[in-house]
């Protein structure tokens, strides 16, 4: 993976801020919710068993951005069948299908992000300053396991596509990594009768999470300062997005530059390990302070 100082890129020069959760290889990727050109919502589960190459960009309208398709166009005849290609922008659904159609794009699954921001947030590929994709190719293996990100640390520019490609046939020739995590990768459903968790398992979980405190061995609870109150908001917007995708809500206390997140289920009345689980995936976003 490319080393991103600071989440920052920049774009003609100028440095610009990426935000969202941030990319682990070896982990297990997230989920994400994206349209296709006929209007319809897509999530991560539909490519089930594929080896996934995703490759993000910022406008078809661009000429860079518009070689970045063709490449992967012309370049994906030759992968394996169980690779699935998969560009992701935050171009209107229409304008991706004009586009494909002009220039006869038929090899790559293109899908747009424009209406919830939700592969921007999931993989932190979204670039703050301008609500626009960052110029990236990540590779998934069949496992849904992250195993390779590239970031172009200036958006006008390249990706490599030759480093790509050597990655992906590493991807191709190994056996996918299983997820070894005691926590599960994203909350689960939530039944009446569920039980809370022993505080014994709680204090485990505690240890490694940072800055949450326990609050009546029922909740959890932490607090995080920004420098105004409009980045404050900023980083609840992205929360909103995830949290409504994982089906688990936290309260939200937003008190000018302070941000209080407060977990807990409720049909438990205590702790389960969908409040870790979200407690880790809040922990996982880049927060600006």
């Amino acid at each position: 993976m490319q080393s991103i100082k600071n989440n920052e890129i920049t774009f003609k020069g100028s440095p610009v801020q990426l935000v969202g959760r941030r990319l682990t290889p070896g982990k297990l990727a997230a989920d994400f919710i994206l349209v296709t050109n006929k209007m319809e919502e897509v999530r991560l589960a539909q490519f089930k068993n594929k080896i996934k190459v995703i490759t993000t960009l910022a406008s078809l309208d661009t000429t860079v951005c518009e070689l970045q398709v063709k490449e992967f166009n012309k370049r994906a005849v030759g992968f394996s069948q169980n690779v699935v290609v998969i560009v992701v922008s935050k171009d209107l659904p229409f304008a991706q299908e004009r586009f494909c159609v002009n220039h006869e794009i038929n090899n790559l699954i293109v899908l747009s992000d424009y209406k919830y921001s939700s592969f921007g947030i999931n993989y932190g590929l979204l670039i703050k300053e301008l609500n626009l994709l960052a110029r990236a190719v990540v590779i998934l293996d069949s496992n849904d396991m992250l195993r390779y990100v590239q970031v172009a640390k200036e958006l006008t520019q390249h990706l490599g596509y030759i480093e790509t490609l050597s990655r992906l046939k590493e991807v191709v020739d190994s056996e996918p990594l299983r997820d070894d995590k005691n926590l599960p990768g994203k909350c689960v459903s939530c039944e009446s009768g569920a039980l809370p968790l022993p505080i014994e398992v709680i204090k485990n979980y505690l240890h490694s999470m940072s800055d949450w405190k326990l609050v009546e061995n029922k909740k959890i609870v932490k607090e995080i300062k920004f420098i105004d109150f409009k980045d404050a908001k900023y980083f609840l917007d992205l929360l909103a997005i995830i949290v409504e995708e994982q089906g688990h809500h936290p309260v939200f206390t937003l008190n000018y530059n302070k941000l209080k997140m407060t977990l807990t289920t409720h049909v438990a009345n205590g702790l389960t390990e969908n409040d870790f689980t979200m407690a880790r995936i809040i922990d996982e976003v880049r927060v600006l302070t």
